[in-house]
């Protein structure tokens, strides 16, 4: 097929920080005052990016990659500052939050959030005025595909103890509409309480959205391709995943052994019916990917290879070895979506072991690339990803959620050759090779260049996001207050000015709100 011109992204550059990370009160960072905080740093510092990572409800290993739904949005990111400021709960709750703990912590944030958050929901419900009333109602009409299915299948989750759904009694894991009809009329309020907990959530992502396009940042999101099999996703459309007929995924998610693990990643995720999906005309991920741009300027697609080729791997086997490479929806699933969506704001994560056919699929409908600076210097093969190689229609990281800090990488883990070449490509950097770095990627030809904020900050590995290989611990660093100040602003103004990055101003009528800040 012929091939679409890249997607013409601005040049620009900006911060990953994930919105759990911010030193926002008590025991987890969400959309309050230190979400504004930092996007008031983000405009001082000429910077046109915020990039986040999923923002669902997280489940296992509170990755956020791993989620109950591919729609709803995690509910301990909604600032209870906002809910007080509106009068959904007393002013006098937040005294049980001092200020922001050294640590995200996921149980302890749930067990203190979620019941004020139910307060709010039902102090909502009872007393909301007719234009709060008219804003909550034109959200769930509009969400009604996602929501409904979503509200119930928490409130079934919660009543069967968060068992997963296919051990549920078989009449309810199975769909059956008369238990659906008495499911849905026992748990009558329960759901209306999930319904406004998600208003809640998009009323204020909307808000924090719309304050960044008036200060000119752009707000990029980032889609896992798999989801997990206790999701409302796939109990609700069970068709569109590949299930046993116990409910049982037939064959799960992963990547075949190579250089770093001798058996392969398996992930086990169910993997989708993509003949279903294809005789549905990808409904399902048209639905996904538009409701991702009406909350997103841009978006990163985790594991793109996957949409050309993915690793199959059967049930029943413990590890990657047993698999087998599979053909993905390739151009079929992006020509629909172009024709749906009109335009596919993207960019592809395409790192690691990627074959001819997954460039030239991305090639194909213009979307960008990744590069990550830590990769650059291991040997000459790798120099792809050195910033002077690289071409405009590129996204360069100094390092990702998954990477070391780049201080903590160069100290700790880069090899003696590895660090010889980045002195060299550098020069000598003193101990301020996390600046070098950045000043190396800002200047390449690549449009987008995104830093973790660990990185501006210049921490060690201590800050690490998170550790692929280790199941337990992971993403919890939290920035301390006040650690982005004044002269780590003017520093990312000035690189921003030199290298042609400073962001236009955005056309607000571009991403109007359905939602009053």
């Amino acid at each position: 097929m012929e091939a679409t011109p890249p997607m013409s992204l601005p040049r620009l550059s900006g911060i990953l920080l994930h919105p759990t990370s911010l030193p926002s009160r008590g025991p987890i960072g969400d959309f309050g005052p230190a979400a504004y905080d930092f996007v008031d740093f983000l405009s001082a510092a000429r910077q046109g990016l915020w990039q986040v990572l999923p923002l669902g409800p997280s489940t296992q290993g509170n990755s956020p990659y791993s989620s109950l739904s591919a729609f709803a949005g995690n509910p301990l990111l909604i600032s209870l500052e906002r809910l007080a400021e509106r009068g959904w709960i007393p002013a006098s709750s937040l005294d049980q939050f001092p200020a922001a703990e050294s640590k995200a912590d996921y149980d302890r944030a749930a067990v203190l959030k979620l019941p004020l958050l139910q307060q709010a929901a039902k102090q909502f419900l009872s007393a909301a005025a007719s234009d709060q009333q008219a804003r909550y109602q034109k959200f769930v009409e509009g969400s009604a595909w996602w929501l409904e299915d979503f509200a119930l299948f928490e409130a079934l989750r919660e009543r069967y103890q968060k068992i997963s759904w296919k051990d549920w009694p078989p009449e309810l894991a199975r769909r059956e509409p008369e238990a659906l009809e008495v499911a849905r009329a026992e748990l009558k309020d329960e759901i209306a309480s999930r319904c406004v907990i998600q208003f809640f959530f998009f009323e204020q992502w909307s808000a924090l959205h719309r304050y960044c396009a008036e200060r000119s940042v752009r707000l990029v999101g980032d889609i896992s391709i798999f989801v997990d099999h206790d999701s409302a996703d796939v109990w609700s459309q069970p068709k569109l995943w590949r299930l046993k007929e116990d409910l049982e995924p037939e064959v799960v998610s992963g990547v075949p052994p190579d250089a770093f693990s001798a058996t392969g990643q398996r992930w086990g995720n169910p993997l989708y019916d993509w003949k279903a999906m294809h005789a549905d005309g990808y409904r399902w991920w048209v639905k996904r990917l538009r409701w991702a741009t009406q909350n997103f300027d841009f978006i990163r697609l985790d594991h793109f290879r996957g949409f050309a080729q993915f690793w199959e791997i059967p049930a029943a086997e413990p590890t990657a070895v047993n698999g087998r490479w599979v053909d993905g929806p390739r151009d079929e699933l992006f020509q629909t979506l172009r024709e749906e969506l009109g335009r596919l704001p993207f960019f592809a994560e395409d790192l690691g072991y990627i074959t001819p056919d997954v460039h030239e699929l991305r090639k194909n409908h213009g979307i960008p690339g990744m590069a990550v600076l830590q990769f650059a210097f291991g040997n000459p093969g790798a120099h792809g990803n050195l910033p002077h190689q690289l071409k405009r229609d590129s996204v360069l990281y100094t390092g990702t959620h998954d990477n070391d800090t780049t201080l903590g990488w160069f100290h700790s883990s880069a090899t003696d050759y590895e660090k010889r070449a980045v002195l060299s490509y550098t020069g000598d950097a003193g101990d301020t090779i996390h600046w070098a770095l950045i000043r190396a990627a800002e200047a390449s030809p690549a449009n987008f260049c995104v830093v973790p904020v660990q990185d501006v900050l210049g921490l060690n590995s201590d800050a690490r996001m998170n550790m692929p290989s280790v199941s337990d611990g992971n993403f919890r660093w939290r920035m301390n207050a006040g650690a982005l100040t004044a002269t780590m602003a003017e520093k990312l103004a000035a690189l921003a000015e030199v290298t042609d990055r400073v962001p236009p101003k955005i056309v607000l009528s571009e991403i109007e709100s359905d939602f009053a800040a």
